[in-house]
């Protein structure tokens, strides 16, 4: 890589309209402060020295590799996650044929600094200031194993391409389907004063995980393939004591479909007031989501279930169709009813009978209401057994049974959850042993 080559480059990279953005990471800024070293004609060591150190160490901290080079790996997550009119007019399906074709150029240019390897700089490096020879390692994981997802698969289709003025189309479907910016590098949120907040490590928990409920959340499964197609689907209340599961099954939901771009928002009660807020931020996004809110019941004096009841049904605004309402509660009637409320004598509310519908009405706007039945004995051992046989705990199923029924009539009751715990202190127990 010789001085003219470094400065056309440079020059490329001046010129960057739509896909300017993905530039301005520090990362990015000292490669740049590099090239610019590298392009005088007389570079200076120390500078050199330092801008490549700096490099090196900013680089070092990236916490998830797409390639086994990290600055390869760097430029491609930040194309992936850049928000831009090109990113996200992909996600509403609406880029403009001058957009595309300015993004077209951009990638083009971004694909000579994609080229530039560790081992590419170093070698410049070491040319212009031949006494700094040996003073870095490449930025190379010889250990790096691609994993199974969708931002992966697209920087392993990047690499393999040498012209990136083709790879818009690409793009465009990564975007419609999984999103740019946050959206794109994440699939579960909080909304968290007035913000989504991403959720760096999700709760693993599958589907698979979930024994003994499954014909129970097929019909939950079934309405979130149809929102994921983008067909009628339901806002879903999920009623069931505690411990059965409910929460779990939104939660392994997402994980089973996130790579195909479902995103999940968890909301709490408390928060619902500012559901017009948040909601304006998923409207026109491409990737479908889940609004979860969990534990959902409110007592006679709240009146955040009014937000609620607009987006299921009732609001003049017509309500996002990339996002569902998927709650859970532990009650059939979400909004607590006293007896008082039943009996009109005396009730300053003139049309108290009225009053009471209203507060009713909100559990029937929910178009799939699914119960999560407290497991008999017979389905609590059945979920004992599957766990154990899952984690490869060898005991006599008579011994392992009487021992979950012992641990259930000692601690919190006959459910999903007690039989985790139960299987948890096994293998804990079995383990100590060894």
């Amino acid at each position: 890589m010789n001085r003219e080559e470094i400065n056309q480059t440079l020059l490329g990279c001046r010129s960057i309209g739509v896909l300017r953005g993905v530039l301005d990471s520090l990362d990015a800024q000292s490669l740049l402060t590099l090239l610019e070293t590298l392009g005088r004609e007389r570079p200076d060591p120390m500078l050199l020295s330092e801008t490549f150190g700096r490099l090196w160490s900013e680089l070092a901290r990236e916490p998830d590799l797409l390639l086994p080079d990290a600055w390869q790996s760097h430029l491609v997550g930040r194309i992936l996650d850049d928000e831009n009119p090109f990113s996200l007019g992909a996600e509403r399906g609406e880029a403009s044929s001058m957009v595309v074709e300015q993004a077209r150029r951009d990638l083009r240019v971004l694909r000579a600094l994609f080229d530039l390897d560790s081992e590419t700089l170093i070698s410049a490096v070491e040319r212009a200031a031949p006494e700094l020879t040996g003073l870095w390692t490449p930025w190379t994981d010889p250990d790096f194993v691609a994993e199974d997802s969708p931002r992966h698969g697209v920087a392993s289709k990047l690499a393999r391409i040498s012209d990136w003025s083709k790879v818009t189309g690409l793009l465009e479907d990564h975007y419609a389907r999984h999103g740019a910016g946050l959206f794109g590098s994440h699939c579960a949120f909080r909304w968290s004063r007035g913000a989504l907040a991403p959720v760096e490590r999700p709760d693993p928990i599958s589907l698979k995980d979930l024994i003994g409920y499954e014909r129970d959340r097929e019909p939950l499964r079934l309405n979130t393939r149809r929102l994921l197609l983008g067909l009628p689907a339901h806002h879903a209340l999920l009623y069931g004591l505690p411990g059965t599961g409910k929460s779990s099954t939104v939660k392994a939901l997402l994980n089973e479909y996130a790579n195909e771009g479902l995103k999940l928002v968890e909301m709490a009660k408390e928060d619902l007031g500012e559901l017009p807020q948040l909601l304006e931020v998923l409207r026109g996004r491409g990737p479908r989501f889940i609004l979860f809110v969990d534990d959902l019941s409110f007592e006679e004096h709240e009146v955040e279930y009014k937000s609620l009841k607009a987006l299921l049904e009732g609001s003049v605004e017509e309500p996002p169709e990339n996002v569902r309402v998927y709650a859970t509660s532990n009650r059939r009637n979400l909004i607590r009813e006293a007896f008082s409320d039943r009996e009109e004598d005396g009730s300053d509310d003139v049309h108290a009978r009225d009053t009471m519908q209203e507060k009713l009405s909100l559990s029937a706007r929910f178009g799939l209401r699914l119960t999560f039945p407290t497991p008999n004995q017979k389905r609590y051992l059945e979920i004992v057994r599957g766990l154990t046989k899952r984690r490869d705990i060898e005991l006599p199923d008579d011994e392992v049974e009487k021992r979950a029924l012992l641990w259930d009539r000692w601690h919190a009751g006959r459910s999903g959850r007690t039989a985790r715990q139960f299987v948890d202190e096994l293998e804990a127990e079995l383990n100590e042993r060894r």
